[in-house]
């Protein structure tokens, strides 16, 4: 039985290649997510918390990798206020998430 929900598991977790005719082929993928301590993060997305979100402080972030393309999601957090900030692979704002 333990066996059997494993193999179920990682079988859930694998990525998937769907057929949905014989002339389509659909591939989606996992982002893979990886934690970065705030020390550790780019300058440019320190420096840009640093001017555009004063009084905020780094809560967590994360490398974000999905195909070939890496992004980073920095949480900031002031008081009981936190946001979630996206930058792309060379410390560039990208977008506010809305959680």
């Amino acid at each position: 039985m333990v066996f059997l929900m494993g193999v179920l598991v990682v079988n859930a977790q694998m990525d998937t290649t769907k057929v949905l005719s014989s002339k389509t082929t659909v591939t989606t993928q996992q982002a893979v997510k990886t934690p970065v301590k705030p020390a550790d993060l780019l300058k440019p997305i320190t420096d840009n918390v640093a001017k555009d979100y004063a009084g905020y402080s780094i809560k967590e972030a994360t490398s974000v990798k999905l195909n070939s393309t890496v992004t980073y999601e920095v949480v900031l957090f002031k008081g009981v206020e936190s946001i979630t900030l996206v930058y792309d692979k060379d410390g560039n704002f990208v977008k506010k998430l809305d959680l």
